[in-house]
Protein backbone atom coordinates (compact mmCIF):
# COMPACT_ATOMS: atom_id res chain seq x y z
CA UNK A 1 0.00 0.00 0.00
CA UNK A 2 1.53 3.21 -0.82
CA UNK A 3 1.17 6.42 0.70
CA UNK A 4 -1.93 7.95 -1.37
CA UNK A 5 -3.64 4.79 -0.50
CA UNK A 6 -3.10 5.14 3.08
CA UNK A 7 -4.13 8.70 3.42
CA UNK A 8 -7.70 7.94 1.81
CA UNK A 9 -8.36 4.90 3.90
CA UNK A 10 -6.96 7.14 7.31
CA UNK A 11 -4.11 6.03 7.82
CA UNK A 12 -1.02 7.96 8.69
CA UNK A 13 1.98 6.20 6.60
CA UNK A 14 4.48 7.73 8.46
CA UNK A 15 7.05 5.60 10.49
CA UNK A 16 5.71 4.47 14.06
CA UNK A 17 7.69 5.26 17.55
CA UNK A 18 9.21 2.74 19.17
CA UNK A 19 7.20 3.16 22.47
CA UNK A 20 4.11 2.92 22.69
CA UNK A 21 0.78 2.16 20.77
CA UNK A 22 0.87 2.51 16.46
CA UNK A 23 0.35 6.13 15.80
CA UNK A 24 -2.32 4.79 13.20
CA UNK A 25 -4.29 3.92 16.24
CA UNK A 26 -3.90 6.92 18.06
CA UNK A 27 -4.87 9.05 15.35
CA UNK A 28 -8.13 7.18 14.99
CA UNK A 29 -9.06 7.58 18.22
CA UNK A 30 -8.37 11.58 18.32
CA UNK A 31 -10.93 14.59 17.16
CA UNK A 32 -9.37 17.46 16.18
CA UNK A 33 -10.87 21.25 16.62
CA UNK A 34 -9.84 24.12 15.04
CA UNK A 35 -10.00 27.86 16.25
CA UNK A 36 -10.60 29.81 13.62
CA UNK A 37 -12.60 32.50 14.91
CA UNK A 38 -10.17 34.83 15.48
CA UNK A 39 -10.31 38.52 14.23
CA UNK A 40 -6.96 38.79 13.14
CA UNK A 41 -7.31 43.00 14.15
CA UNK A 42 -3.22 43.27 13.56
CA UNK A 43 -3.24 42.26 9.90
CA UNK A 44 -5.65 45.43 9.25
CA UNK A 45 -7.54 45.49 5.96
CA UNK A 46 -6.85 42.34 5.37
CA UNK A 47 -9.21 40.96 7.54
CA UNK A 48 -11.22 43.48 8.06
CA UNK A 49 -13.82 41.38 5.57
CA UNK A 50 -12.92 37.87 6.68
CA UNK A 51 -11.43 35.52 9.52
CA UNK A 52 -7.78 35.24 9.68
CA UNK A 53 -7.53 31.64 8.59
CA UNK A 54 -9.86 32.98 5.63
CA UNK A 55 -6.92 35.27 4.34
CA UNK A 56 -5.05 33.71 1.08
CA UNK A 57 -1.86 32.83 1.44
CA UNK A 58 1.02 31.46 -1.14
CA UNK A 59 -1.03 31.62 -4.63
CA UNK A 60 -3.69 29.36 -3.99
CA UNK A 61 -4.51 28.99 0.10
CA UNK A 62 -6.09 30.37 2.46
CA UNK A 63 -4.37 30.23 5.93
CA UNK A 64 -6.63 27.35 7.56
CA UNK A 65 -5.13 25.14 4.51
CA UNK A 66 -2.21 24.38 6.57
CA UNK A 67 -3.32 23.41 10.09
CA UNK A 68 -6.29 21.52 8.07
CA UNK A 69 -3.74 19.50 5.31
CA UNK A 70 -1.45 18.87 8.55
CA UNK A 71 -5.08 16.62 9.92
CA UNK A 72 -5.55 14.86 7.20
CA UNK A 73 -1.44 14.07 6.63
CA UNK A 74 -1.34 13.30 9.79
CA UNK A 75 -4.51 10.52 9.67
CA UNK A 76 -6.83 12.67 11.65
CA UNK A 77 -10.05 12.73 9.84
CA UNK A 78 -12.67 13.83 12.51
CA UNK A 79 -12.54 17.50 12.17
CA UNK A 80 -14.66 20.61 13.95
CA UNK A 81 -13.92 24.08 12.82
CA UNK A 82 -15.10 26.52 15.31
CA UNK A 83 -15.99 29.83 13.68
CA UNK A 84 -17.36 32.79 14.65
CA UNK A 85 -15.50 36.76 13.19
CA UNK A 86 -16.56 37.37 10.02
CA UNK A 87 -17.03 33.60 8.64
CA UNK A 88 -18.59 33.73 5.59
CA UNK A 89 -15.45 33.08 3.18
CA UNK A 90 -14.24 30.82 5.64
CA UNK A 91 -17.77 28.74 5.38
CA UNK A 92 -17.41 28.89 1.40
CA UNK A 93 -14.11 28.10 1.08
CA UNK A 94 -13.91 25.12 3.49
CA UNK A 95 -17.38 24.08 2.29
CA UNK A 96 -16.21 24.02 -1.42
CA UNK A 97 -12.55 22.41 -0.30
CA UNK A 98 -12.79 20.29 2.33
CA UNK A 99 -15.73 18.26 1.58
CA UNK A 100 -13.60 14.98 0.14
CA UNK A 101 -13.53 13.23 3.23
CA UNK A 102 -16.12 10.37 3.53
CA UNK A 103 -18.78 10.22 5.92
CA UNK A 104 -19.40 6.47 5.56
CA UNK A 105 -15.94 6.27 7.46
CA UNK A 106 -17.33 8.87 9.93
CA UNK A 107 -14.85 11.31 8.65
CA UNK A 108 -15.66 14.47 8.47
CA UNK A 109 -14.46 18.52 8.65
CA UNK A 110 -17.69 19.96 10.72
CA UNK A 111 -18.14 23.89 10.87
CA UNK A 112 -18.94 24.88 14.32
CA UNK A 113 -20.33 28.00 14.69
CA UNK A 114 -21.14 29.92 17.72
CA UNK A 115 -24.82 28.60 18.24
CA UNK A 116 -25.33 29.34 21.27
CA UNK A 117 -26.35 25.77 22.10
CA UNK A 118 -24.89 26.17 25.74
CA UNK A 119 -25.55 29.68 26.98
CA UNK A 120 -26.77 32.86 24.79
CA UNK A 121 -23.37 34.39 24.14
CA UNK A 122 -20.93 33.99 21.08
CA UNK A 123 -18.02 31.83 22.14
CA UNK A 124 -16.54 33.88 25.30
CA UNK A 125 -12.69 32.72 24.55
CA UNK A 126 -11.11 29.85 23.06
CA UNK A 127 -11.71 27.82 25.75
CA UNK A 128 -15.82 28.61 25.98
CA UNK A 129 -15.67 27.96 22.12
CA UNK A 130 -15.08 23.82 23.04
CA UNK A 131 -17.14 23.64 26.29
CA UNK A 132 -19.99 24.95 23.90
CA UNK A 133 -19.45 22.04 21.52
CA UNK A 134 -18.90 19.37 23.89
CA UNK A 135 -21.98 17.87 23.38
CA UNK A 136 -20.34 16.72 19.89
CA UNK A 137 -17.26 15.70 20.85
CA UNK A 138 -19.32 13.86 23.38
CA UNK A 139 -21.30 11.81 20.43
CA UNK A 140 -18.19 11.45 19.01
CA UNK A 141 -16.05 9.54 21.91
CA UNK A 142 -12.64 10.21 20.84
CA UNK A 143 -9.97 9.09 23.23
CA UNK A 144 -7.72 12.17 22.82
CA UNK A 145 -9.02 15.61 21.85
CA UNK A 146 -6.39 18.03 19.66
CA UNK A 147 -7.11 21.49 19.60
CA UNK A 148 -5.41 23.49 16.53
CA UNK A 149 -4.94 27.30 15.79
CA UNK A 150 -6.41 27.72 12.56
CA UNK A 151 -3.75 30.88 11.62
CA UNK A 152 -0.73 29.84 11.42
CA UNK A 153 1.39 28.75 8.70
CA UNK A 154 3.66 25.42 9.57
CA UNK A 155 3.77 21.66 8.63
CA UNK A 156 3.36 19.60 11.34
CA UNK A 157 2.80 15.44 12.10
CA UNK A 158 0.32 15.50 15.22
CA UNK A 159 0.46 11.72 15.21
CA UNK A 160 4.20 12.48 16.63
CA UNK A 161 2.70 14.79 19.67
CA UNK A 162 -0.48 12.41 20.26
CA UNK A 163 2.06 9.83 20.49
CA UNK A 164 4.19 11.10 22.88
CA UNK A 165 1.32 12.44 24.85
CA UNK A 166 0.33 9.21 25.66
CA UNK A 167 3.80 7.30 26.27
CA UNK A 168 4.66 10.30 28.66
CA UNK A 169 1.20 9.64 30.12
CA UNK A 170 0.25 13.53 30.15
CA UNK A 171 -2.94 15.28 30.83
CA UNK A 172 -2.00 18.02 28.48
CA UNK A 173 0.70 18.25 25.94
CA UNK A 174 1.56 21.94 24.56
CA UNK A 175 3.59 22.04 21.26
CA UNK A 176 5.91 24.71 21.45
CA UNK A 177 8.52 26.14 19.48
CA UNK A 178 11.65 28.43 20.33
CA UNK A 179 11.34 32.30 19.22
CA UNK A 180 13.71 35.69 19.73
CA UNK A 181 12.74 37.10 22.94
CA UNK A 182 11.81 40.16 21.80
CA UNK A 183 8.95 38.79 19.54
CA UNK A 184 7.65 36.54 22.42
CA UNK A 185 5.36 38.92 23.92
CA UNK A 186 2.71 37.74 21.42
CA UNK A 187 2.54 34.48 22.47
CA UNK A 188 2.22 32.23 25.72
CA UNK A 189 5.51 31.95 27.23
CA UNK A 190 6.47 28.53 28.75
CA UNK A 191 9.48 27.51 31.37
CA UNK A 192 10.27 23.64 31.44
CA UNK A 193 11.95 21.14 33.72
CA UNK A 194 14.66 18.61 32.61
CA UNK A 195 11.91 16.34 32.37
CA UNK A 196 10.12 18.31 29.85
CA UNK A 197 7.45 19.09 31.92
CA UNK A 198 5.74 22.81 32.15
CA UNK A 199 6.28 24.18 35.77
CA UNK A 200 5.18 27.65 34.66
CA UNK A 201 3.52 29.76 31.86
CA UNK A 202 2.58 33.26 31.22
CA UNK A 203 0.21 34.48 28.64
CA UNK A 204 1.78 37.73 26.22
CA UNK A 205 4.23 39.04 28.90
CA UNK A 206 5.19 42.41 28.93
CA UNK A 207 9.05 40.70 29.61
CA UNK A 208 9.07 37.30 28.66
CA UNK A 209 11.40 34.73 30.59
CA UNK A 210 14.25 33.61 28.31
CA UNK A 211 15.15 30.22 28.02
CA UNK A 212 18.29 29.60 31.07
CA UNK A 213 20.75 27.91 28.48
CA UNK A 214 19.67 30.92 25.30
CA UNK A 215 19.22 34.19 26.76
CA UNK A 216 18.13 35.54 23.61
CA UNK A 217 15.22 33.54 22.78
CA UNK A 218 12.06 32.31 25.00
CA UNK A 219 9.84 28.80 24.70
CA UNK A 220 6.25 29.89 23.78
CA UNK A 221 3.40 27.95 23.01
CA UNK A 222 2.23 27.35 19.10
CA UNK A 223 -1.71 26.87 20.13
CA UNK A 224 -1.85 23.51 19.52
CA UNK A 225 -2.71 21.05 22.44
CA UNK A 226 -3.36 17.55 23.12
CA UNK A 227 -6.11 16.63 25.61
CA UNK A 228 -7.03 13.11 27.38
CA UNK A 229 -10.78 13.35 26.32
CA UNK A 230 -11.64 12.90 29.95
CA UNK A 231 -9.65 15.78 31.46
CA UNK A 232 -10.54 18.21 28.94
CA UNK A 233 -14.42 17.45 29.94
CA UNK A 234 -12.95 17.87 33.77
CA UNK A 235 -11.42 21.34 32.92
CA UNK A 236 -13.87 22.63 30.66
CA UNK A 237 -17.02 22.06 32.94
CA UNK A 238 -15.06 23.79 35.74
CA UNK A 239 -13.65 26.52 34.00
CA UNK A 240 -17.42 27.70 32.31
CA UNK A 241 -18.53 27.50 36.00
CA UNK A 242 -16.10 30.17 37.45
CA UNK A 243 -17.75 33.33 37.22
CA UNK A 244 -14.20 34.99 37.53
CA UNK A 245 -12.87 33.17 34.39
CA UNK A 246 -12.35 34.76 30.86
CA UNK A 247 -12.89 31.29 29.39
CA UNK A 248 -9.41 31.39 27.30
CA UNK A 249 -7.13 28.30 27.34
CA UNK A 250 -4.11 30.55 27.78
CA UNK A 251 -5.21 33.14 30.19
CA UNK A 252 -7.07 30.79 32.38
CA UNK A 253 -7.23 26.68 31.74
CA UNK A 254 -3.51 26.33 31.55
CA UNK A 255 -2.26 28.67 34.11
CA UNK A 256 -4.48 26.54 36.55
CA UNK A 257 -3.77 23.36 35.41
CA UNK A 258 -0.37 23.88 35.96
CA UNK A 259 -0.27 25.47 39.32
CA UNK A 260 -2.19 22.37 40.61
CA UNK A 261 0.44 20.07 39.57
CA UNK A 262 -1.70 18.56 36.79
CA UNK A 263 1.29 16.53 34.20
CA UNK A 264 1.16 19.41 31.74
CA UNK A 265 3.67 18.51 28.95
CA UNK A 266 6.20 20.45 26.19
CA UNK A 267 6.52 19.12 22.90
CA UNK A 268 9.10 20.52 20.90
CA UNK A 269 8.05 21.20 17.47
CA UNK A 270 11.74 20.14 15.38
CA UNK A 271 10.43 16.66 16.86
CA UNK A 272 7.33 16.44 14.43
CA UNK A 273 7.81 19.43 11.93
CA UNK A 274 7.97 18.04 8.62
CA UNK A 275 9.60 21.45 7.01
CA UNK A 276 13.07 21.90 9.00
CA UNK A 277 15.15 24.69 7.89
CA UNK A 278 18.23 23.60 8.34
CA UNK A 279 17.81 22.57 12.07
CA UNK A 280 15.33 25.18 12.64
CA UNK A 281 11.64 23.95 12.52
CA UNK A 282 9.37 26.36 9.89
CA UNK A 283 6.38 28.21 11.68
CA UNK A 284 5.04 31.86 11.53
CA UNK A 285 2.30 33.55 12.74
CA UNK A 286 1.30 36.25 9.96
CA UNK A 287 -0.66 38.59 11.99
CA UNK A 288 0.63 41.70 10.85
CA UNK A 289 1.23 42.69 7.04
CA UNK A 290 5.09 42.61 7.45
CA UNK A 291 4.95 39.31 8.50
CA UNK A 292 2.38 38.31 5.78
CA UNK A 293 4.12 40.78 2.77
CA UNK A 294 7.62 38.53 4.12
CA UNK A 295 5.97 34.91 4.30
CA UNK A 296 4.30 35.29 0.86
CA UNK A 297 7.90 36.75 -0.55
CA UNK A 298 10.13 34.22 0.92
CA UNK A 299 8.07 31.84 -1.11
CA UNK A 300 9.55 33.42 -4.79
CA UNK A 301 13.35 32.64 -3.16
CA UNK A 302 15.71 30.00 -5.08
CA UNK A 303 15.09 27.85 -2.67
CA UNK A 304 12.26 29.34 0.18
CA UNK A 305 12.34 27.82 3.48
CA UNK A 306 8.80 27.06 3.32
CA UNK A 307 8.06 23.48 0.89
CA UNK A 308 5.33 23.62 -1.40
CA UNK A 309 6.29 20.78 -3.35
CA UNK A 310 6.93 18.06 -0.95
CA UNK A 311 4.91 15.54 -2.45
CA UNK A 312 5.30 13.48 0.82
CA UNK A 313 3.03 15.97 2.54
CA UNK A 314 0.84 17.91 0.60
CA UNK A 315 -1.50 21.06 0.47
CA UNK A 316 -4.89 20.37 0.08
CA UNK A 317 -7.37 23.22 -0.96
CA UNK A 318 -10.22 24.46 -2.50
CA UNK A 319 -8.37 24.55 -6.38
CA UNK A 320 -10.78 26.78 -9.15
CA UNK A 321 -10.47 25.58 -12.63
CA UNK A 322 -8.38 28.31 -14.49
CA UNK A 323 -6.44 28.85 -17.68
CA UNK A 324 -2.40 28.55 -17.51
CA UNK A 325 -0.56 31.90 -16.78
CA UNK A 326 0.41 33.73 -19.14
CA UNK A 327 2.70 36.28 -20.54
CA UNK A 328 2.55 37.74 -23.81
CA UNK A 329 4.30 40.15 -26.25
CA UNK A 330 7.80 40.24 -26.68
CA UNK A 331 8.89 43.97 -27.78
CA UNK A 332 11.73 46.53 -26.03
CA UNK A 333 10.44 47.82 -23.14
CA UNK A 334 7.01 46.47 -23.88
CA UNK A 335 8.02 42.29 -22.44
CA UNK A 336 5.88 40.20 -20.85
CA UNK A 337 8.02 38.30 -18.21
CA UNK A 338 7.76 37.39 -14.53
CA UNK A 339 11.77 37.03 -13.03
CA UNK A 340 12.02 34.92 -9.18
CA UNK A 341 8.17 35.44 -9.28
CA UNK A 342 5.07 32.80 -8.33
CA UNK A 343 2.44 33.11 -11.03
CA UNK A 344 -0.75 31.76 -10.67
CA UNK A 345 -3.41 30.73 -12.83
CA UNK A 346 -5.61 32.72 -14.51
CA UNK A 347 -3.29 35.38 -14.70
CA UNK A 348 -2.06 37.41 -17.68
CA UNK A 349 0.89 39.46 -17.65
CA UNK A 350 0.88 41.51 -20.84
CA UNK A 351 3.81 43.87 -21.79
CA UNK A 352 4.91 44.08 -18.37
CA UNK A 353 7.85 43.15 -16.20
CA UNK A 354 7.54 41.13 -12.86
CA UNK A 355 10.10 41.23 -10.61
CA UNK A 356 10.20 39.21 -6.93
CA UNK A 357 6.41 38.88 -6.83
CA UNK A 358 4.33 36.44 -6.32
CA UNK A 359 0.73 36.89 -8.00
CA UNK A 360 -2.47 34.94 -6.97
CA UNK A 361 -5.13 33.92 -9.38
CA UNK A 362 -6.63 35.72 -12.14
CA UNK A 363 -4.64 38.72 -12.04
CA UNK A 364 -4.42 40.97 -15.32
CA UNK A 365 -1.74 43.23 -15.45
CA UNK A 366 -1.95 45.57 -18.22
CA UNK A 367 0.84 46.73 -20.48
CA UNK A 368 4.32 48.88 -19.48
CA UNK A 369 3.83 48.21 -15.45
CA UNK A 370 6.79 47.22 -13.41
CA UNK A 371 5.99 44.98 -10.03
CA UNK A 372 8.39 44.58 -7.51
CA UNK A 373 8.48 42.89 -4.24
CA UNK A 374 4.71 42.97 -4.00
CA UNK A 375 2.15 40.73 -3.35
CA UNK A 376 -1.23 40.61 -5.61
CA UNK A 377 -4.37 38.78 -4.08
CA UNK A 378 -7.10 37.09 -6.52
CA UNK A 379 -8.97 39.03 -9.38
CA UNK A 380 -6.97 42.54 -9.31
CA UNK A 381 -6.70 44.38 -12.48
CA UNK A 382 -3.16 46.65 -12.71
CA UNK A 383 -3.28 48.95 -15.56
CA UNK A 384 -1.15 50.80 -18.15
CA UNK A 385 2.29 51.96 -16.80
CA UNK A 386 1.49 51.19 -13.01
CA UNK A 387 4.32 50.83 -10.81
CA UNK A 388 4.01 49.06 -7.76
CA UNK A 389 6.94 48.40 -4.95
CA UNK A 390 6.89 46.86 -1.80
CA UNK A 391 3.10 46.34 -2.15
CA UNK A 392 0.24 44.00 -1.01
CA UNK A 393 -2.83 44.65 -3.06
CA UNK A 394 -6.06 42.93 -1.83
CA UNK A 395 -8.45 41.16 -3.82
CA UNK A 396 -10.37 42.71 -6.65
CA UNK A 397 -8.22 45.74 -6.67
CA UNK A 398 -8.77 47.80 -10.37
CA UNK A 399 -5.09 50.12 -9.78
CA UNK A 400 -5.58 52.86 -12.37
CA UNK A 401 -3.34 53.66 -15.12
CA UNK A 402 -0.28 55.53 -13.76
CA UNK A 403 -0.36 55.06 -10.26
CA UNK A 404 3.01 54.87 -8.63
CA UNK A 405 3.26 53.14 -5.43
CA UNK A 406 6.77 52.73 -3.39
CA UNK A 407 8.03 55.48 -4.43
CA UNK A 408 7.11 58.42 -2.35
CA UNK A 409 6.09 57.10 1.10
CA UNK A 410 4.68 60.35 2.14
CA UNK A 411 2.60 60.29 -0.84
CA UNK A 412 1.60 56.47 -0.19
CA UNK A 413 0.22 57.94 3.53
CA UNK A 414 -2.04 60.07 2.11
CA UNK A 415 -4.34 57.35 0.11
CA UNK A 416 -2.85 54.31 1.41
CA UNK A 417 -2.14 52.18 4.49
CA UNK A 418 1.60 52.33 4.88
CA UNK A 419 3.47 49.87 7.44
CA UNK A 420 6.38 50.66 10.15
CA UNK A 421 8.11 48.26 7.74
CA UNK A 422 7.57 50.13 4.23
CA UNK A 423 4.65 48.07 2.46
CA UNK A 424 2.04 49.64 1.40
CA UNK A 425 -1.30 47.74 1.07
CA UNK A 426 -3.69 48.75 -1.08
CA UNK A 427 -8.14 48.34 -0.52
CA UNK A 428 -10.88 48.50 -2.78
CA UNK A 429 -12.03 51.35 -0.29
CA UNK A 430 -9.08 53.17 0.14
CA UNK A 431 -9.35 53.28 -4.40
CA UNK A 432 -13.02 54.59 -3.80
CA UNK A 433 -13.97 51.35 -5.28
CA UNK A 434 -17.33 49.50 -4.71
CA UNK A 435 -16.59 45.78 -2.96
CA UNK A 436 -18.60 43.32 -4.94
CA UNK A 437 -17.23 39.64 -3.69
CA UNK A 438 -14.19 40.43 -1.56
CA UNK A 439 -14.48 37.47 1.08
Amino acid sequence: MNDAECLHLGYCPYRNDPAGPPRVVLTRETMAIVLAGGRGSRLGPLSEWRAKPAVPFAGKFRIIDFTLSNCVNSGIRRIGICTQYKAQSLIRHVQRGWSFLDGRFNEFVELLPAQQRVTVQWYAGTADAIYQNLDILRAQDPKYVLVLAGDHVYKMDYSKMIAEHVARRADMTIACIDVPVADACAFGVMQVDADGRIVGFQEKPARPQPLPDRPDAALVSMGVYCFNTAFLYEQLIRDAATRTSSHDFGKDVIPYVIERGYRVLAHRFATSCVNMVGDRPYWRDVGTVDAYWEANLDLVHVTPELNLYDESWPLWSYQEQLPPAKFVFDDEGRRGTAIDSMVSGGCIVSGSTVYRSLLFSNVRVHEYCTIEDSVILPDVDVGAGVVLKRAVVEKECRLPPGLRVGIDPDADRRRFLVTEGGVTLITPQMLGQEIHHLL
